[in-house]
């Protein structure tokens, strides 16, 4: 009997629907095939299509143009690993047809998405850049479903559960099982304490992981030796009667710095988005690594609540501002940095990442910076502290020597291909897929 034939007939039969692939023999039997959307071999537009029916993730680039996942998509549900933008920014566009797919993340992520959503509304609402209104944003609560790490549920008939993933409150690994096949779909990962977040201890059994692989080819500073050398920085500079200002990432990095803060004694002004997102992580403590040290640190920073005569008052105050956005893209570092960049008695302490392109990885390198539609040299000292909240190169080792045994597909990072031959080298079964490649497990 032909293949398409024999599948037709057990289908009838059986009411199944799986893909397939070739058994030993002449049999066949159910497969799990994945389309990779977006996020591989590249950092943005996280998105894997799960047969057909299953989507986890999907983020938006921010790039200019925003870039979104390819190809179009109906899936019956979509399962989201955590509340960064390139992981759950494009998820409105879903619910603008009449099909509205089940929504699944736990409740942090729930809260952050809306946040995100909203303020690309503001931003770039009605233009090319924002391919959904507020009317797709009102309909992802309607279709949400929140769920803590640990529990099983049903979504598009795969069984799923959530585990801690270490890197921002409410993040998850994503475990898929298809009743054949064990997918683990890690997200963004730290193996590492932070103070906001635990590390991730969660290693369940797998036949494919999906792995991100950001920092794949880095070592990070140790944690303690990073703190200490940031608020060397920051004392230093506010004692000989300077400024600093801390770009930060909203979510996750504006809280982990002013934990850290808090921690040394460090008095800090606290402006932006990340002041949002603070008051809403402070509504699910069940997710922070130590409840009492977060409302502590949150009581002892100063928000900023005015507008930029305030924040220019605030920059000649002899102070320590931490400020969207993290890679000098907008939000009120375009206030705060012109104000204290011609005296090198100041310091701007970049934290973490800064993309190509973007006006902090201009100034990195350059020592200068395009900052609202202006080029200006920067005079104040730049340093740079790499309080990432993803895993580096020995994390993602040690996390994924667990499993051997397992198929290993790199996403998430520059470098995956090179990853994976490395892996390989090592006895795993690693591959790296292109955008768009689909592949039966």
């Amino acid at each position: 009997m032909a293949r398409s034939a024999l599948k037709e007939c057990v289908e009838k039969l059986t009411g199944a629907t799986s893909r397939w692939r070739q058994a030993p023999g002449t049999g066949y039997t159910p497969a799990m095939e994945l389309r990779f959307l977006g996020g591989a071999r590249e950092v943005g537009r996280s998105a894997v299509l799960v047969n057909d029916s299953l989507l986890l993730d999907y983020g938006m680039m921010n790039a200019t143009p925003p870039r979104f996942p390819v190809g179009s998509v109906t899936p019956e549900a979509v399962v989201l690993s955590h509340g960064h933008l390139d992981h759950v920014g494009a998820l409105p566009t879903l619910l603008s047809g009449t099909d509205h797919p089940a929504i699944h993340w736990t409740p942090p992520t729930r809260e952050l998405a809306h946040v995100l959503a909203r303020d690309t509304l503001k931003l770039h609402g009605g233009t090319y850049d924002c391919p959904f209104t507020g009317e797709e944003v009102r309909r992802m609560r309607q279709v949400s479903t929140a769920h803590n790490y640990g529990k099983p549920f049903e979504a598009a008939g795969h069984e799923i559960t959530l585990y801690n993933a270490g890197h921002i409150p409410g993040s998850a690994h994503v475990l898929v099982d298809d009743g054949d096949t064990r997918l683990l779909y890690t997200g963004d990962f730290h193996t590492d304490d932070q103070r906001l977040v635990a590390g991730t201890t969660a290693r369940p059994e797998a036949d494919v992981v999906v792995c991100e692989s950001t920092y794949a080819d880095v070592e990070h500073t140790d944690r303690a030796e990073l703190e200490r050398r940031f608020v060397e920085t920051v004392r230093t500079t506010v004692w000989n009667g300077g400024t600093v200002v801390v770009p930060v990432f909203a979510i996750g990095r504006t809280q982990e710095l002013c934990m850290i803060c808090a921690a040394h004694d460090v008095d800090c002004y606290v402006d932006g988005m990340g002041t949002r997102v603070t008051d809403l992580f402070g509504q699910h403590p069940d997710f922070l690594r130590d409840p009492t040290a977060f409302r502590r640190a949150k009581s002892a920073a100063r928000t900023v609540s005015g507008g930029d005569e305030q924040r220019r008052r605030i920059a000649d105050a002899n102070a320590t501002v931490l400020t969207t956005a993290g890679m000098l893209t907008g939000g009120p570092a375009m206030t705060y940095v012109p104000a204290i960049r011609s005296s090198p008695t100041n310091a701007i302490a970049l934290t973490g990442y800064q993309a190509e392109g973007t006006p902090g990885r201009e100034l990195v390198e350059t020592g200068r910076a395009e900052i609202d539609g202006r080029r200006m040299p920067v005079s104040a000292r730049v340093e740079s502290f790499d309080f990432s909240a993803h895993t580096d190169r020995n994390g993602l080792l040690e996390y994924l020597s667990a499993y051997r045994d397992a198929t290993i597909l790199l996403n998430h990072g520059d470098n995956c291909a090179s990853f994976a031959s490395e892996l390989r080298t090592r006895d795993y079964d690693a591959r790296a897929p292109e955008l768009n490649d689909q592949l039966t497990l």
